[in-house]
């Protein structure tokens, strides 16, 4: 890990109300796409929180981690475990290039400087905002290619997503969707509960290369903030749940791409 990211001292002590009070928000929103909001959690974790650019990042991750563990079993109740597990193929052609992918992007992370990490973060919060939109926006149908070529994309894809997912600390489904339906042809239901079959064991990889580094600090340092901001994230998502389809398309995704570029502004302006 480079030195300007391991001798950051701790950011000041928040109370609880406002740790779990800012998770809620952060869930809400990704609830109401269908996310779980670590995207948006980031920036928080930065700008309010005044979390090193990699310490947000670890605990990013770990919070993803718990809403995933929390969202996977509520997910295979709605889309049966039997078809999921008959769709193991998908999941395998992405895993094949995604675990590559976190532990590659794990290992850049702890070695970037804290600025260059910020600047890169900023411009995967621009690749998030455009994901948003078009996933959300336009009529997304399955690319024609022969298994000859999917199966090479699809390996590629998972790569490129692990590699986002390690370094900004999120679960990918913002990516992983959106590619499942274009390359695989499954319906968004689907593509939603395969999304997160892959991101769990992406996740507890990208986890692992943090582990080598000593970056793990950061969670035993602040395992009662991660713990109010996972259950306060896991709370929104629920009621963002509720509210899914309450606020249209047409004004909720803009907001919230509103809100992922100005993250990204700010996050390329810090140092």
């Amino acid at each position: 890990m480079s030195t300007d990211q391991t001798l950051r001292p701790l950011p000041p002590a928040h109370s609880a109300p406002v740790v779990f009070g800012a998770g809620a928000a952060i869930g809400v929103l990704g609830g109401m796409i269908g996310l779980g909001g670590a995207e948006f959690r980031l920036p928080l974790l930065i700008g309010l929180f005044g979390f090193a650019a990699l310490s947000a990042v670890i605990l990013n991750k770990a919070m993803s981690l718990v809403v995933v563990l929390v969202a996977l079993p509520a997910r295979l109740a709605a889309v049966p475990a039997a078809e999921i597990a008959a769709r193991w193929p998908v999941a395998a052609n992405l895993l094949a290039g995604s675990l590559l992918g976190a532990w590659a992007g794990a290992s850049w992370a702890v070695r970037m400087r804290s600025t260059t990490l910020y600047r890169v973060l900023a411009v995967l919060m621009l690749l998030m905002a455009a994901a948003l939109v078009l996933t959300h926006t336009t009529t997304m149908t399955t690319l024609d290619l022969p298994p000859a070529t999917r199966i090479p994309a699809g390996v590629a894809a998972g790569f490129g997503i692990g590699v986002v997912a390690a370094i900004m600390g999120v679960a990918g489904g913002e990516l992983l969707i959106p590619t499942i339906v274009l390359l695989f042809g499954e319906d968004i239901k689907t593509a939603g509960s395969l999304s997160l079959l892959v991101s769990l064991p992406t996740m507890l990889v990208a986890f692992a290369r943090y582990s080598r580094d000593g970056s793990f600090a950061v969670l035993g340092s602040n395992l009662r903030f991660t713990a109010t901001m996972a259950a306060g994230s896991i709370a929104g998502a629920a009621l963002g749940g509720l509210l899914l389809g309450v606020f249209p398309d047409v004004v909720l995704i803009p907001a919230l791409a509103v809100i992922l570029l100005v993250s990204a502004v700010k996050l390329a302006r810090h140092e």
